[in-house]
């Protein structure tokens, strides 16, 4: 009972139902009673107008009464209408309906009266010929009672029928009343991060739409905050750009020169600590890139030819490793995608699986079609990454526990930024599934 108290506090969809079911009920109930009370009068007052019938035919039809002998016709109790000279009411010898006369009250006045004989009730009409004869009709009360009562339950059907019905009636339409709300909210949950688009109002009811306008303020006052971060952390990178350069080449100009062997040992790091300087603010540079809702002109893409070009970029790094890296699918397949953003997703991809492959590892390249998408895959026998860090590893600066290798931990951000911005999906899953090794990074694009 509680449960459903705090549901009815926090739902208006389910308050509005049992609102509307209980005002209908009352009001059903309500009608019931009139019709019921409406009916059973009516009935009453065709009885008497039955008994007022009857008079008038006897005295119309000048008829003339003869009360049985003996034994009574066996008739229906329910139907039998009693007709007899009111005067013959002091001759009566029997005290119910079955010996007729019937003892009524010969000071009985002309009109409608219920009078009880031998703790019967009955209702009377006495009526005065046009020969001045005084004659009786009546009928028992309990009958006259019973058969008002079936013809006022027999009024009461159609409310019985429609009142359930209309409670259905009801609730399916409730329920699609607020079918808009509920699809409204199932249309921002599906949203990625960078959707902030408005949300439609046109076709929404006029109540829901002042709501709908203030989250679409707040959409604008959201995106507004993001784009300034965004563009924060772009100015802030672009700026860094120029020093971290200027640093890089005095650097190299002092590496050239002749340097003790305590200094160029102090050196090497200070150069390292430059150069992941520099690869930080080029991440955080192409980070800013990928983020930005800007539109993006696509256009059919050679996907081996993203491949070479990647492969052309990254070469030095993986064969300083000895990394034996190449593209396993022979047969090349055509994206409409952008290329700054494929290849920037590429890669990051193929970056990563460098820095994370040890000594003599190897890394495949591939593209093939899988159920009307095109499904890009880079795997490495490098250690993987455990389920558990699967999903953290798309946030900015993550990296994983126990990796010695030095990095930015913005590579798959960058992939995850493109990807949401362009509806691809990313997974990822061990090269070896049996020795759970290796990283299997899956992109499906959508054609």
């Amino acid at each position: 009972m509680d449960g459903f108290k705090k549901r009815l506090s926090e739902s208006v969809q389910l308050r509005l139902s049992v609102t509307l079911s209980l005002a209908i009920l009352l009001v059903a109930l309500l009608a019931s009673v009139f019709a019921f009370v409406s009916a059973f009068e009516e009935a009453h007052e065709q009885q008497d107008a039955t008994l007022r019938q009857v008079a008038m035919l006897f005295d119309r039809q000048q008829m003339t009464l003869h009360y049985p002998q003996g034994q009574a016709i066996d008739d229906d109790e329910e139907s039998r209408v009693i007709i007899q000279h009111l005067g013959d009411g002091r001759h009566a010898t029997g005290n119910n309906d079955e010996a007729l006369p019937l003892p009524f009250p010969t000071t009985l006045a002309d009109g409608l009266a219920t009078v009880e004989v031998a703790g019967e009730a009955f209702r009377v009409l006495v009526h005065t010929t046009s020969h001045g004869e005084r004659i009786a009709v009546a009928q028992e009360q309990d009958v006259r009672d019973k058969d008002a009562r079936e013809s006022a339950w027999r009024s009461l059907l159609p409310f019985l029928i429609l009142f359930p019905v209309l409670l259905l009636v009801v609730g399916d339409l409730v329920r699609k009343l607020f079918r808009p709300i509920g699809m409204l909210a199932a249309e921002i949950d599906q949203r990625a991060e960078q959707e902030l688009h408005p949300i439609d109002e046109q076709h929404l009811p006029t109540e829901v739409r002042p709501f709908v306008v203030a989250i679409n303020r707040l959409l604008a006052r959201v995106g507004q905050s993001m784009d300034s971060q965004r563009r924060f952390v772009a100015d802030a990178a672009h700026e860094l750009r120029s020093p971290m350069t200027a640093l890089s080449l005095q650097a190299e100009r002092l590496a050239d020169t002749d340097l003790s062997p305590a200094s160029r040992e102090r050196f090497l790091p200070l150069s390292r600590g430059i150069e992941r300087g520099r690869k930080l603010i080029d991440q955080l540079l192409a980070l800013a890139a990928a983020q930005s809702p800007s539109v993006r002109v696509q256009g059919p893409l050679s996907v081996h030819g993203i491949y070479r070009q990647v492969l052309e970029d990254l070469l030095p790094l993986a064969e300083r490793k000895q990394i034996d890296i190449g593209v396993d699918s022979t047969e090349d397949v055509q994206v409409v995608f952008n290329a700054l953003d494929l290849f920037t997703l590429v890669k990051n991809l193929v970056d990563n699986a460098i820095r994370y492959t040890p000594q003599g590892g190897r890394i495949d390249l591939s593209v093939g079609w899988v159920e009307g998408a095109v499904l890009l895959q880079v795997k490495d026998t490098g250690p993987g990454i455990a389920v558990k860090e699967q999903a953290r590893v798309f946030d900015a600066f993550y990296r994983s526990l126990g990796s010695e290798e030095a990095g930015s931990g913005l590579g798959l951000s960058i992939v995850k930024a493109i990807s949401e911005r362009t509806g691809c999906r990313v997974q990822l899953a061990f090269s070896d599934t049996l020795a759970q090794r290796g990283l299997c990074v899956s992109v499906w694009i959508a054609q």
